[in-house]
């Protein structure tokens, strides 16, 4: 076997492993770069800037996973409005408990993204059109919300998810609660299905699967990851912006593809999604670093895109070829 397909086979067996090693480089070269980056007092700060984007990209992947086109382009306006309510309606009016800031977060990040999920999987909407019109819709929600100037507020539970809680990094339990949430459903026959439906939606509806209300649960699930990206951003910013829900939307979808999630869905995971994610992170904190201009940060990311891109239908053709 050539050294070629030695690697082809590797990437079909696990899709993330090209993320895995270019994440792992790239924190090697950013300590080398600024040894400080790994000091263990630098840790919650760390964690706490890659945690929106990581969240957010985590956000995606169950729509994409879900086949049809499922690109969700409205996980940045979503974490916006979410970040945004709370430090414009939430906290001002006395609602500063976890206890009731979350369950309100989680549940309009899930009830967006189920109608979503409605519009594609019973309304027969082009993924892209019904998630572009959420993406209009939410976000001028969101600019509305905010009004003519940028709220700011924090409690003290959302200073220690940018901090620590003693001396646990605050941003593992945003980052960690995706990944704990996907375990538990993995121990239903949802995921399976959710990759079932991703794969080949007619076999799985011949198999009996309800494959409408496997899409909305997939982007329910979505909404649901991004709002807790918005608690995140909202604990890092401390101030509402809404303009940041594009850059959140396009470096999300990257970072699911860098992952080696398949863009035409059933395959990839939520690691992979993650460590994409790591890699974007990363490259972002080195050009930073090294002081690159942020306008080759967007081509560097456009390149990556594309790279995943054509390894995954490179993929997508050799699994065919051998099936």
């Amino acid at each position: 076997m050539t050294a070629l397909a030695s690697v082809r086979a590797l990437l079909a067996r696990r899709p993330y492993a090209f993320a895995a090693l270019l994440t792992l480089t790239l924190l090697l070269i950013d300590i080398a770069v600024q040894p400080a980056f790994a000091a263990p007092s630098n840790w919650p700060a760390v964690l706490a800037s890659f945690a929106p984007l990581a969240c957010a990209a985590m956000a995606s992947t169950p729509a994409i996973l879900s086949g049809g086109g499922g690109i969700d382009i409205s996980i940045g306006p979503v974490l916006t409005l979410v970040n945004i309510v709370i430090v414009a309606d939430l906290l001002p009016n006395g609602l500063t408990s976890p206890l009731l800031v979350v369950p309100i977060c989680l549940a309009v990040g899930a009830a967006i993204g189920a109608i979503n999920g409605f519009m594609v999987a019973v309304l027969r909407f082009q993924p892209v059109v019904a998630t572009l019109c959420a993406n209009i819709v939410v976000g001028g929600l969101a600019t509305q919300v905010q009004g003519g100037s940028v709220p700011t507020g924090s409690t003290g539970w959302t200073k220690d998810l940018a901090g620590s809680f003693g001396p646990v990094p605050g941003a593992l339990l945003t980052i960690g609660a995706p990944l704990l949430i996907w375990v538990l459903l993995a121990r239903t026959p949802f995921i399976k299905a959710l990759y079932a439906v991703g794969g080949d939606d007619a076999t799985a509806y011949s198999a009996g699967m309800n494959v409408p209300v496997v899409r909305i649960a997939a982007y329910a699930l979505g909404g649901l990851y991004a709002g807790i990206a918005g608690i995140a951003l909202m604990s890092l910013i401390s101030e509402g912006a809404a303009s940041m829900a594009t850059q959140y939307t396009l470096l999300a979808i990257a970072s699911v593809a860098l992952g080696g999630t398949a863009l035409s869905g059933g395959r990839g995971s939520l690691v992979g999604s993650l460590l994409g994610a790591g890699s974007i992170y990363l490259i972002n904190n080195l050009l930073n670093e090294v002081n690159v201009s942020t306008l080759w940060s967007t081509a560097i990311y456009g390149a990556l895109l594309l790279f995943a891109v054509v390894v995954g239908a490179v993929l997508t053709n050799t699994r065919r070829r051998t099936a």
